[in-house]
């Protein structure tokens, strides 16, 4: 699964999905955790929609998107997009949510993490 992270330092996760400049790609398996891409989101056009299409055309490989806060128009368009928001509390490294990830997809994974999951290993096959 290919996993997009709000930050600003690419350590932490700090930033608002609307307002973050920057996302940190990763791919997160069963047994590895890879940085794959910087995303660069800084060209972001004036109007509120606009802004929104272009933040989500440039995390359009990511399966899901951790992210400190995410308003409800973001979310719901995020997820029409194939892509699923997590809010987190700000300041968790991302190499802890990426732990806890991975740590649930090889115990007892949640039914919408299992969907993702099987999605990302069909398009990888």
């Amino acid at each position: 699964m290919n996993i997009a992270f709000a930050s600003s330092n690419g350590e932490k996760i700090d930033q608002h999905f609307g307002r973050s400049k920057i996302f940190y790609l990763y791919k997160v398996d069963k047994n590895r955790v890879e940085f794959i891409d910087l995303i660069d989101s800084s060209k972001e056009p004036e109007e509120e929609k606009e802004k929104l299409d272009y933040k989500i055309a440039t995390i359009n490989e990511a399966d899901i998107i951790y992210c400190t806060q995410i308003g409800p128009t973001a979310s719901k368009m995020v997820q029409a997009s194939g892509i699923h928001p997590v809010r987190v509390s700000e300041g968790e490294a991302i190499s802890e949510a990426a732990a806890k990830l991975q740590a649930m997809l090889n115990d007892n994974p949640p039914l919408w993490l299992l969907r993702i999951f099987h999605k990302a290993q069909m398009r990888s096959a």
